[in-house]
């Protein structure tokens, strides 16, 4: 196409007109990128991305209700795409534009795609300070959108229109990188977002962005042969890199080839079948005891598209071994060279394939094998122990969890973010599929969950997405479902009301502050403490007060027979019930949160050498 040629449109225009011509290939398989644009209009945005957006009907747009919600719809929907997929999110400026941050951060930390377009003060300022603006002492080129500069992968302001010309390409090389990738911000002011300018055509062809699969270096494979053919307890961490790579089929290959087991972080999840005879379950501070007792033995730890987050190494418990060394197969070299490791910087997939076909002669002792088969048969036993009902009223999280997961079927999706849920679910689902679990814990965020099951079912529609939340998630952002009804998409909320924060009182009581300001009651203003009535809250006349279709049991026969309804409905489902907030199941790690060195306490004083000797156990892995 002819450079020369221009079309005038404005900034906002030019924007959407861009937008809706990048695609992405990987594997011969090419799709568009952008599914759309998610907000709420407001002065910083109404009259330029909001006029482009009418303008251009090809381009989706969805009303939300909160602007962090816009991203975690976003963000739920670029992870199940597997990174090939995201949204554009816009605001208005000032409380718009901020209430994105937290989204914002949410999606750098768990590397997943989403373009955040917030609004934005005048850049030429001669009517300021305009409505919502703060104001800075020390320039006059501050606004609250700088706030995004430290969560954001990429961050641009376009004070002219011709900045979007070469600000746009930058964009989408960041947000396509499988390294890179996370929240992008384009700040554009909102009298810049309606400015015309004279935009060369070619900007506007159809770009084509190859997602490609950076393979190893040779030599650096080459030792790491050598060291997986000298070690005699070696172990895989497959974390979430497996799963955006479409890695699990040749995890699976060099699995059964070398009989080296695997242990799955939160994002790893599914990279293999829960039952396959290597697969230790999850690992860390939420992690099985099998898992745990192989990290801590193992001379040899792979870890494959993981960033060992603390929970993944027990805060740096896991690794026991005197000499264990670690070899990373990571995308981002960031990661890769975590631990001291041997860095193979490369995509996941293509360096399986290079190892399955170098390890020619190589597996592990069979004793060793048949150890780690014995324990996934035993975690199993124990698994379907805790699921059976006790009988008791309110029942206990873990049976709701049983529920679900022996309702559910291999194609559907369970999806959770924060609270006691997270950790029992990494402990105890059985995950068949590679998308069958979708938990956000990278930035673990309350108010998560309503809102991202719009975008994992709008991502894939053929599946039966069950949301799994608690009150206290639930109470953060359930506006979400009025989104849910607008938009058509249906999905199952399973609520369970446990009257506070199960989590974090769990968290209190091991630090001996004894659950305290954690559980949903009255104040005794006289007394400064909180009484033991229960808040008068209907969170199940809150849910159809939205718009969703609600059904409210207490035990799980009547559990089980909601599900079924459920998924005979047409709109977002939500079943509400009511969950005991003190019993849970054991963990089989440690997780480092500080213990008050001094404190009148006595469960304080005994928390704190409990603490003392954890700490004690904590390895550095240069």
């Amino acid at each position: 196409m002819n450079e020369t040629k221009t079309v005038r449109l404005t900034v906002a225009q030019a924007l959407i007109a861009f937008l809706k011509q990048q695609y992405v290939q990987r594997d011969g398989v090419e799709q568009a990128f952008f599914a759309g644009c998610l907000g709420i209009f407001g002065h910083g945005n109404v009259a330029g991305i909001g006029q482009a957006l009418q303008q251009d009907k090809q381009f989706r747009y969805v009303l939300t209700r909160n602007e962090q919600a816009s991203v975690h719809i976003a963000i739920a929907y670029a992870k199940m795409k597997n990174r090939m997929g995201a949204w554009v999110c816009t605001s208005s400026i000032g409380p718009g534009a901020t209430n994105m941050v937290t989204g914002a951060a949410c999606a750098t930390i768990n590397r997943l795609p989403v373009l955040i377009v917030p609004g934005d003060i005048f850049a030429r300022r001669n009517v300021a300070p305009v409505l919502q603006q703060l104001e800075s002492a020390h320039s006059q080129d501050v606004s609250v959108n700088d706030c995004f500069k430290p969560v954001s992968k990429y961050w641009d302001r376009i004070n002219r229109a011709e900045q979007l010309i070469t600000a746009l390409p930058e964009v989408m090389r960041v947000l396509v990188s499988p390294a890179e990738t996370g929240a992008v911000t384009l700040s554009i002011p909102q009298d810049v977002q309606a400015e015309a300018f004279d935009f060369p055509m070619n900007l506007f062809r159809k770009r084509v962005w190859n997602i490609t699969r950076p393979r190893p270096d040779k030599d650096l494979l080459a030792n790491a042969v050598t060291c997986i053919k000298a070690s005699s307890k070696p172990i895989i961490i497959a974390g979430g890199g497996v799963i955006y790579s479409d890695a699990t089929e040749a995890l699976m290959r060099f699995v059964e080839k070398t009989g080296i087991p695997v242990a799955e972080t939160f994002a790893g999840k599914g990279s293999l079948a829960f039952d396959h005879p290597l697969n230790l379950g999850a690992v860390g501070a939420t992690g099985s005891p099998a898992a745990n007792k192989f990290s801590a033995e193992s001379d040899l730890v792979i870890g494959i598209g993981t960033r060992y987050s603390d929970f993944t190494t027990a805060s740096k418990t896991a690794f026991q071994h005197p000499f264990v060394r670690f070899i990373n197969i990571n995308i981002a070299e960031f990661d890769a060279f975590k631990h001291g490791a041997l860095a193979l910087t490369s995509d996941a997939k293509a360096c399986l394939e290079e190892l399955t076909d170098s390890l020619t002669d190589y597996q592990t002792d069979k004793l060793y094998r048949e150890e780690a088969g014995l324990n996934n048969k035993e975690w199993d036993s124990y698994v379907s122990s805790v699921y059976r009902p006790s009988g008791e009223i309110p029942v206990r999280q873990v049976e709701v969890i049983g529920a679900v997961n022996d309702f559910i079927q291999p194609e559907d999706v369970v999806l959770c973010a924060a609270g006691s849920l997270p950790g029992d679910l990494h402990k105890l689902w059985r995950t068949q599929t590679p998308k069958g679990f979708h938990l956000e814990y990278g930035y673990s965020t309350m108010g998560y969950e309503v809102a991202a099951g719009i975008g994992a079912k709008m991502a894939a529609p053929e599946r039966e997405i069950y949301v799994m939340v608690g009150d206290g998630n639930y109470l953060m952002m359930n506006s979400e479902i009025a989104t849910a009804i607008q938009e058509g998409v249906k999905y199952t909320i399973v609520l369970l009301n446990n009257n506070g924060f199960g989590s974090i009182g769990a968290l209190s009581q091991s630090l001996g502050s004894e659950r305290f300001g954690t559980k949903y009651r009255m104040s005794d203003e006289k007394k400064g403490i909180q009484s033991n009535e229960l808040l008068p809250v209907d969170l199940a006349m809150n849910a159809r007060s939205l718009g969703a279709y609600v059904i409210e049991v207490k035990d799980i026969d009547e559990l089980n027979m909601a599900l079924t309804e459920a998924r005979n409905q047409t709109k977002v489902t939500v079943i509400v019930i009511e969950t005991d907030l003190e019993k849970g199941i054991p963990g089989y790690a440690w997780w480092e949160v500080p213990v008050a060195e001094v404190s009148e306490m006595d469960s304080v004083k005994n928390a704190y050498e409990n603490y003392r000797n954890n700490k004690a156990n904590q390895r550095y892995h240069l």
